[in-house]
């Protein structure tokens, strides 16, 4: 319905001194259901928390909260690639530590192999689901730029604090006499408890200051195109996959640049590149800080949640056929109550939640916050719950990925990584699926898009949908490829005699064989998180956009924290330290069965692939559901009109 207001009909409305409420007695419960999709009741005189005729959420502001007069010298895509260079170095640093620091820990810290994959995939979760935090204050307080410019400050000083780590030896243990024998047996030197502290503390620093950027950098690229724009769609499309691209890029110089660096110079000068490519985007943001179009911040969305809930509880027992109802409640005028925000119309999905907008003749002129609220109010908390199961069946995939960072980098280490004379390291494998990635992601409008075209119908190529559930098809098979691979490479190591030479890799097996389950998660990667991103932009209400796009991060935050898990069951399950026998996580890969693992991944895979095909089918865009709801609304309002010899205001 976008800003359009249906009123409610001349015939019921009761003028008293300077206000006016309108109210609509039905005698059915059916006529009443009716009505809640078109009965908004009217006050001029109501008072809320967050101010009422403000601009909608389609309005943009410069940086002190000012209508912009000449949009043409703002937003677009040139202030795009400004934020598009601040995602680009967090991202470098997210994946710059993500495979950097296992090896770190293991190598200079001593930490056995599965403790360092298990803290770092601990760091990542705590980054990315975090990062709900981040999207309350843009959307509640701060708005998306000042959170982005404050959070890439703390992320700069977690990063300066682990370059420190790396570059001096007191926050070291003591690397005399270690070799690599020592380090498989673990009798080096074990880092002091003071040590790890001080690692942990500036690794959490960063993985905090990567919880306000990431689901703010997205939505505030968004924001820069206009959504009246008749080419808004193609714009938003576009953009969503070139941010994806710039966060590609930033993974590719994480898994070459960074690690040649740490090969060559060492651990401080690898880590310390990370703190100056992010300094340097931090500087290009703040350069193109005139460019910027933003939203205002619509004050705090879980105060509006929690009101909502509390207010639909209070009136649990009120019925919608009562005497004593009035109607929905809205505020007058084309603007809602909720600053940054357009209207919303009524749907009836949870109906439940209707009940926090239920007025009733108890409730007075002006009654409190936590027992009336508007129908926009309510249906924004629908919004969210209705988002949730899309989201969530993306974390099998971030479990996927986050188990290929780490496993598939110890099973690169016992197979030869030679190209031709070239010897790739180890840690540079996870490059390919950034490589899958950026040749897909080129090819993209090209190729994709026509073909699909033709067998869709969708301008597109795809819906946002659509695209997320070909990328959970497509993660299924790269976990069976994994798995597949895993057990010949385990055969292969068996039979020529390296069961328990894990260290030393095997000449004649090729690394290389793991493209293929790169290749395939990483064009998974572009179609589920790419749609997704654009899913949740579009969907969630518009003060809340950066809590919707956190939605996406919390789900990857939810997958690294699910990977540790099913590693810790899965280690307690199938190892017995009593005859000897190994875990399927085994130190020694070659004693173990990494395969047994993959497969399982994938049966989980298979499973939640199921769950979001249903999930998705109930779904209603709300592109979809608008044009119903004003279609049925003016049909009721017109038998209403009929039957009392109305005419609507």
């Amino acid at each position: 319905m976008g800003t359009r207001e249906i009123k409610s009909p001349e015939g019921v409305v009761e003028m008293a001194g300077s206000s006016s409420t309108t109210g609509l007695n039905g005698n059915s419960d059916s006529l009443q259901r009716k009505k809640l999709g078109i009965c908004f009741i009217e006050s001029d005189d109501r008072r809320t928390a967050f101010g009422r005729g403000y601009t909608g959420g389609t309005t943009p502001v410069n940086i002190r909260g000012k209508p912009i007069s000449d949009l043409s010298r703002t937003g677009g895509w040139i202030a795009a690639f400004f934020i598009f260079g601040n995602e680009m170095a967090e991202r470098m640093a997210y994946f710059g530590l993500s495979v950097n620091m296992v090896a770190f820990m293991f190598y200079v810290m001593h930490r056995p192999f599965s403790s360092a994959s298990n803290a770092v995939n601990n760091f990542l979760g705590i980054s990315q689901a975090s990062s709900v935090l981040g999207g309350f204050l843009a959307d509640a307080y701060l708005g998306r730029y000042w959170t982005i410019a404050i959070f890439t400050t703390i992320y700069l000083v977690g990063l300066t604090g682990i370059t420190l780590c790396a570059t001096m030896d007191v926050f070291v243990p003591n690397q005399d006499k270690c070799s690599q024998i020592s380090l498989f047996l673990g009798s080096c030197e074990s880092a002091k408890p003071w040590q790890m502290l001080y690692l942990y503390t500036f690794l959490y620093i960063t993985g905090f200051g990567a919880a306000g950027i990431r689901p703010c950098v997205s939505s505030f690229g968004a924001d820069q195109f206009d959504e009246r724009s008749k080419d808004y769609k193609s714009h938003l499309d576009r953009f969503f996959n070139v941010f994806y691209l710039s966060v590609t890029i930033g993974a590719i110089i994480a898994f070459t640049a960074v690690v040649y660096i740490q090969m060559k110079l060492g651990w401080g000068s690898a880590f310390g590149s990370l703190a100056a490519a992010m300094g340097i985007s931090n500087l290009v943001f703040f350069i193109g800080t005139p460019l910027y179009r933003h939203r205002l911040p619509g004050g705090s969305p879980l105060t509006r949640v929690a009101q909502v809930l509390v207010a639909a509880f209070r009136k649990r027992k009120a019925s919608f056929s009562s005497s004593e109802f009035i109607g929905l409640y809205e505020v007058p005028g084309k603007q809602s109550a909720i600053k940054g925000s357009g209207k919303i119309p009524h749907t009836d999905d949870f109906r439940c939640l209707d009940k926090a907008a239920l007025q009733l003749e108890e409730d007075g002129a002006d009654p409190s916050l936590w027992r009336l609220c508007t129908v926009t109010q309510v249906e924004e908390v629908k919004i969210l719950v209705k988002l949730i199961p899309i989201p969530a069946c993306t974390i099998m995939l971030s479990v996927l990925l986050t188990e290929y960072l780490t496993l598939s980098v110890q099973q690169a280490y016992t197979m030869n990584t030679h190209i031709g004379r070239l010897k790739l390291p180890v840690t540079c494998m996870p490059v390919f699926p950034g490589l899958s990635i950026f040749l897909f992601l080129s090819l993209y409008y090209s190729t994709f898009v026509p073909l699909s075209r033709r067998i869709t119908g969708h301008p597109h190529g795809a819906s946002q949908l659509q695209r997320v559930g070909i990328g959970l098809a497509i993660s299924i098979l790269s976990g069976a490829s994994a798995g597949i691979f895993e057990r010949y490479r385990r055969s292969y190591a068996i039979k020529h005699g390296y069961e328990l030479i894990v260290f030393i890799p095997m000449p004649n097996l090729s690394a290389y064989w793991l493209l293929i389950q790169y290749c395939l998660i990483g064009i998974a990667e572009v179609f589920c998180i790419v749609g997704l991103l654009e899913f949740l932009y579009e969907e969630a209400p518009d003060a809340m956009k950066s809590i919707g796009t956190a939605y996406a991060a919390l789900a990857g935050g939810m997958g690294c924290f699910a990977a540790s898990i099913i590693n810790s069951i899965v280690k307690a399950v199938t190892g017995n330290q009593k005859t000897g026998e190994p875990s399927w996580l085994s130190q020694n890969i070659n004693s173990g069965r990494f395969d047994n693992l993959y497969w399982l991944l994938t049966a989980l895979s298979v499973v939640n692939f199921c769950i979001f095909l249903y999930s998705a089918r109930r779904y209603k865009y709300r592109a979809e559901q608008a044009p119903k709801i004003v279609e049925q609304a003016e049909i009721n309002i017109n038998k209403k009109t009929k039957k009392n010899g109305s005419t609507l205001s």
